[in-house]
This record gives C-alpha cells, structure tokens and sequence, in this order.
C-alpha cells in the first residue's frame, strides 16, 4: 500500500510544481524586444556617426597635431612634445590675446546680464506694445554679425560717425574709436554687448513667466515694495536661468570671433583688440601653422572648462536642484 500511494502523490507534486513554475517567454516577445533594439539603434546610429565625424574626429586630431610640428605646404610630420605650449605662452602677443579675451569677457558677460535682467523685467509688464519692444530687442541676435559691424563702424568713424557728431554737439572732440588703442576695445565691447542683449533677454523674459503669479499677490498682502519683491522673489527664482545664459554667455565671449575680425582687422592698432581665437586664425590661416593653432585651441579648450567647472561649484547645483 506504501509504494504506489508514494508513486502517486509524487507525480501529483511534479504537476504541482509544473503549474507553478513560470512560462518562458514567448519566443514572439523575445523577438519583438531585439527588433525594438535594433530600430534603436538604428535611430541613434546618424546622430552618433555625425558626432563622431563632426566633432570627435576633429578634437583627437587636434590634440594630436598640437603636440606636434606639422608642415601643411611640405606635408610632413615630426613629434614635438611640449614643444609648441612652451612656444605660445613665450610669445608675448599670445599671452596678450589671453589677458584681451579675460577683458573682453568681463566686461561683456556681466554688463548684458544686468542690462537683460532689466529689459525683461520691464517687457514683462504690462508695457503698452511690449510685443513689438521685445521684436525689437531681439532683432540684433538673427542680424548678421557681418552687417552690424558694418553699421557700427560707420557710426565709430571718427570724422563723419554719429558718436563723435554727439560728441561734438556738446563740445567733445570725440577719439578715432577704432584707430586708438586706447578705444579699440571699448567699441568692440560696446557692439557685444548690444548685439547680445536679445538672446539673454528672451531666456529670462521666459523664466519670468514661469514664476506663480501668487508669490507677488502673497507679498502684496504683506505689503513688500517692488524692489523687495524683486530681490526675495523674482531674482532667487531667475537663478536656473542665470546659471545657463552666464554658462551661454561665457563661451560665446571666450570664442569672439566676427565681429572683432570685422571691426578691427589684424587685430586693431598694435594689436589692441587680438583676442584668442583671432590669434588662433592668424596661426592656422595665416602662417599656415596648424601645430601651433592647435595647441592656441587645446588652452582655450582648457580655459573653457576650467571656468565651466568654477560656474558649476558655485552656481550649478542648486540650480539643478531646483530644475
């Protein structure tokens, strides 16, 4: 009676374990899952081939050519180390194209951030045709940098320009903007900073509007005035923003290029106005040493995300965290 009661309820338990173990996939879901992954891959495969062709290809043969001495015309070759860093930081209008760019950038990135902050405070409110002051405003980023140069160098002209006429209304005898050392710069930086208020100003005109209108009716109940709502409300809260457009405006400032080139060819009197990437131009396209113009764009390279990382340490966490 023992044996074949045993029999029986083992193959009861092996049923019983059989109806309760999982199904194996179908091999229809399996099959769908790597179709899915191909397509997958198959989307992504463009935007990485261009990525790879368009930028990284470029930067490897770049780093590799600046540690280099490449001879374009000749097209040969040789190994140079440190070679041609050691070159630039000795050659004094390198190191003045840096200290140029720093200035540049000084003055450019903070002055249009307070003049954007302003603008788009004020076309934020209920401004009568704030729609056509904001078209306005932004009307300088999608001109052609080539065209506003232009313009701005007629009105710099020292003899028949429309500054040194103001000027001469009052009494001034205005300078040769563009032909002074002295005033080089400034009249570049003045054209940056104009040319790059809009941009900056569409971005926190759009953060502006993303505030909750109730954080301004809860400090009117408690009778805050403008400029305290201004600091303890709208500022704190424009802080994401003010993390990229300083971000943006950063390496928009480090990589000058047109309208310096435009304004004050060669690089202005005495080179008053070379900043960096001119000097990289002068080296690639000008002596035709592309060794050198290599290793001018791995230090700006190395500046720009130097300073990325000191603006992300102090400025980019919390704004992730309010992201």
């Amino acid at each position: 009676m023992t044996g074949p009661m045993t029999t029986t309820a083992v193959r009861r338990t092996e049923t019983a374990v059989a109806e309760a173990a999982p199904a194996k996939p179908p091999r229809r879901g399996r099959r769908l899952g790597w179709e899915r992954r191909r397509a997958a891959v198959l989307m992504v495969a463009p935007a990485v081939i261009l990525l790879t062709w368009w930028i990284g290809i470029p930067t490897i043969a770049s780093l590799v050519l600046a540690f280099t001495h490449y001879d374009v015309l000749a097209g040969t070759i040789s190994w140079a180390g440190l070679g041609n860093f050691r070159d630039i930081f000795a050659d004094p209008i390198w190191n003045r194209s840096i200290w140029h760019t720093v200035v540049y950038t000084f003055f450019t990135v903070p002055v249009a951030m307070a003049i954007a902050v302003a603008i788009a405070v004020l076309l934020n409110s209920k401004l009568r045709g704030r729609a056509w002051y904001r078209a306005a405003y932004f009307l300088p980023h999608i001109t052609a940098t080539v065209a506003i140069a232009l313009v701005w160098m007629w009105m710099f002209e020292p003899n028949i320009g429309l500054f040194n006429a103001v000027l001469g209304q009052v009494g001034i005898q205005g300078p040769a903007w563009l032909s002074d050392p002295a005033w080089a710069m400034p009249a570049v930086i003045v054209v940056s900073v104009w040319k790059g208020i809009g941009l900056k100003m569409l971005i926190y005109l759009a953060a502006l509007q993303s505030i909750p209108p109730e954080l301004y009716e809860a400090a009117d109940v408690d009778g805050a005035t403008p400029r305290r709502k201004f600091f303890a409300i709208t500022l704190p809260l424009l802080r994401p923003a003010t993390f990229f457009v300083f971000i943006v405006s950063l390496i928009d400032s480090f990589q000058v290029f047109e309208q310096v080139y435009v304004l004050t060819p060669d690089g202005g009197p005495a080179n008053a106005t070379t900043v960096m990437t001119l000097e990289i131009y002068r080296s690639a396209f000008g002596k035709f040493d592309m060794s050198r113009a290599c290793a001018q764009s791995m230090v700006l390279f190395v500046f720009l995300l130097v300073l990325t990382v000191i603006s992300r340490r102090l400025t980019g966490k919390d704004s992730d965290a309010e992201l």
